[in-house]
């Protein structure tokens, strides 16, 4: 499903600071007949405005013209999901900078008092030659060096921005380096996330390699518990485990994300913070997951979280190379 809308925000730009293939959810545009709501909101100078939703338009009855709509002191964006991992997508275009500051995407990304995503991602002008650039910043104004839920995504905006149909693909230049996304036939988008990283030092992680240069189902003391740990970066760093000392199966749906997430990702051994998954094995080709992400929290979903699984449930042996 896609969302379009506008928000009035200051035009404020911040200083600067891959293995599997995964489906999209087509999205939706929306057109309301209903009269525009309103309301305020806590964060001075911003007013949001949104319509009333409809799933049953497609794509290109009201997109394009929403979009090339310019009032002044507007913001124009589109809002996507994959897999319930959501996000903000701006057409930034015509400028190499994002066009509102990352404290500004902390407020659209509130779920209260602003429009609500996981992240908010920018199209920018390509650069060493690819087609357009990828710039994102998380819920928490952190910005990661990609997202493959947020490329896919991406993806998907672009071909709604540039009126593309059918079979196609370009390429996107990113903090993790180049990711070609290839949106198909039947509107899902389809990403080559590439090779995993594992050497711990680029991954990047302190703690000591066990296995060729990798951390593989290695011992971390997490808030006085010993979790087994495997670490992979799919260019950006991720933190897996199955199983805890005295329980070789997370049974996910008992944990406490919230209050466990949080000691991962800023754990002194993750230099970089790290996502973190927590995996239940169902069977040799099912995996049951949860995410606490990086700069976002608890997410629905998370691409490269998927594809860090995969490898990591490989590495110890754990299920097969083809799996849910």
């Amino acid at each position: 499903m896609a969302i379009t809308a506008t928000i009035s925000v200051p035009f404020t730009s911040p200083s600067r600071r891959t293995l599997a293939s995964v489906n999209s959810l087509s999205p939706r545009s929306t057109r309301s007949t209903l009269p525009t709501p309103q309301r305020t909101f806590k964060y001075p100078n911003s007013r949001l405005v949104v319509s009333s939703m409809s799933t049953e338009t497609a794509v290109k009855t009201s997109s394009a013209s929403f979009l090339n709509r310019k009032e002044s002191g507007f913001l124009h964006f589109a809002k996507y999901h994959g897999l319930g991992n959501d996000f903000v997508l701006i057409d930034n275009r015509d400028s190499s900078e994002p066009k509102i500051s990352a404290e500004k995407a902390v407020q659209l990304c509130d779920r209260n008092f602003g429009v609500g995503a996981d992240g908010v991602i920018f199209v920018l002008p390509g650069i060493s030659g690819t087609d357009y650039t990828m710039r994102i910043f998380n819920s928490d104004g952190s910005e990661p060096e990609m997202c493959g839920n947020g490329v896919r995504c991406f993806a998907k905006f672009v071909s709604q921005l540039e009126n593309l149909h059918g079979r196609h693909s370009f390429t996107i230049h990113t903090g993790a380096g180049l990711i070609i996304p290839e949106v198909l036939e039947d509107g899902n988008v389809r990403v080559d996330m590439g090779e995993p990283i594992l050497k711990a030092s680029d991954v990047p992680t302190k703690l000591h390699a066990n296995k060729d240069n990798a951390v593989v189902k290695s011992e971390l003391v997490v808030d006085g518990v010993i979790w087994h740990v495997t670490c992979v970066s799919m260019g950006n760093p991720h933190c897996v485990t199955f199983s805890r000392e005295g329980s070789q199966n997370l049974l996910v749906d008992e944990l406490k994300l919230a209050e466990i997430g949080p000691k991962f990702e800023h754990h002194e051994v993750f230099p970089a913070r790290t996502n973190t998954e927590f995996v239940q094995v169902l069977s040799n080709s099912h995996l049951k997951m949860c995410v606490w992400e990086r700069g976002a929290g608890a997410t629905l979903a998370c691409g490269t979280g998927a594809c860090a699984t995969v490898v990591a449930a490989v590495l110890e042996g754990r299920a097969g190379r083809t799996m849910t």
